[in-house]
């Protein structure tokens, strides 16, 4: 049993944690296999960026942490019990930014990641380097980012002088918090990206494949964005199952309705869903959000989509995964046709 997951930050780590712990409790339970599922996480890397000479990328981090039992639960990313000694000295000597709080022991992260990536290995070479530290192919666990080619996501904004500037996704989202107004988004690299080894084929061949409840633009949007992965998705015979991130028009967590809006789509779960019409087959959705319109044959179910702990999301998860069970079998007796007389 192969399951395929398109992965943000981290809501989309926590849903994974949810799943692994899922499939554990009931191995072989979509497929009838006695044999435990394997999971690729597909990881988003539109929200990498340098900082200090380093190259940080957030939400493979927040995977490989999250997964591997060492982040901070209370923030969802980085080092549980970090300290900022590092940080604070940067400041002393008038080296920014100060505004992205790396943590010292993360920080061990992303030197090993730059002396690497010099070295000349690719990012996919050093994220499974990184994933062996954290214990995921135990797990049955493999983390992929969508590409090896450097893309970062930029936001149009306005400028002191009237006009526009961009500026670097993780300073609109974690400097200002995401408050001042975009009027785009725009992914420097993405046209000549190509997907990291191993992508496309966990899509195609994949059993199931899962949109966890991450960000629809800056996060699934930007893998969806890399050249061929959206056909990969269209093109799969996997049933392809999706969490709303929305809760009532409002994010569960971050500001994705900030994010829907320079795009002109409707912040509700009705509006992420079109935005994964063309390949979606089923959508997990609050109970808030029952009664909306849907794009037409969309199956739809309703549950309670807060991940309020560990066993929270792995509740989701088992919903998700039983959606998708009821999707492959309708799928199979289509395949099969009527019963012979």
């Amino acid at each position: 049993m192969q399951i395929t997951a398109l992965s943000g930050g981290v809501g989309g780590a926590r849903f994974v944690r949810g799943l692994v712990q899922a499939l554990a409790a009931r191995p072989g339970a979509l497929s009838g296999d006695a044999e435990p599922a394997q999971v690729t996480v597909v990881g988003n890397t539109g929200d990498d960026i340098t900082l200090f000479g380093l190259r940080v990328c957030p939400d493979l981090d927040s995977v490989l942490y999250t997964l591997g039992g060492g982040v901070d639960e209370d923030q969802g990313w980085g080092r549980a019990g970090d300290t900022h000694a590092l940080l604070a000295e940067l400041g002393e000597l008038g080296v920014g930014p100060e505004w992205f709080g790396l943590g010292d022991r993360d920080l061990a992260t992303h030197v090993a990641r730059s002396l690497w990536l010099g070295q000349g290995l690719s990012l996919s070479q050093v994220t499974e380097r990184l994933a062996r530290r954290w214990g995921l192919p135990e797990q049955g666990v493999r983390l992929l980012p969508v590409t090896d080619t450097p893309i970062e996501t930029h936001v149009v904004v306005p400028d002191e002088e009237g006009g526009e500037r961009a500026i670097h996704f993780q300073e609109w989202w974690v400097r200002h918090g995401a408050r001042l107004p975009a009027s785009a988004f725009t992914v420097a690299g993405l046209t000549q990206a190509t997907p990291a080894p191993g992508v496309l084929e966990a899509i195609r061949s994949a059993d199931v494949v899962v949109l966890p409840p991450s960000n629809p633009v800056v996060s699934i949007g930007i893998i969806l964005g890399v050249p061929g992965v959206r056909d990969a998705l269209r093109g799969t015979r996997a049933p392809v199952v999706g969490v709303s991130p929305l809760i009532g028009g409002r994010p569960v967590r971050g500001h994705a309705d900030a994010c829907l809006a320079p795009l002109g789509v409707e912040v509700s779960a009705a509006g992420v869903a079109g935005l994964y019409s063309d390949f979606l087959d089923g959508w997990l959705v609050d109970h808030a959000d029952a009664d909306a319109s849907y794009p037409s044959r969309l199956p739809v179910r309703a549950t309670d989509l807060l991940m309020r702990d560990v066993a929270g999301a792995t509740r989701l998860a088992g919903e998700l995964l039983d959606l998708a069970g009821q999707l492959g079998r309708d799928a199979r007796t289509v395949d099969a046709g009527p019963a012979a007389s």
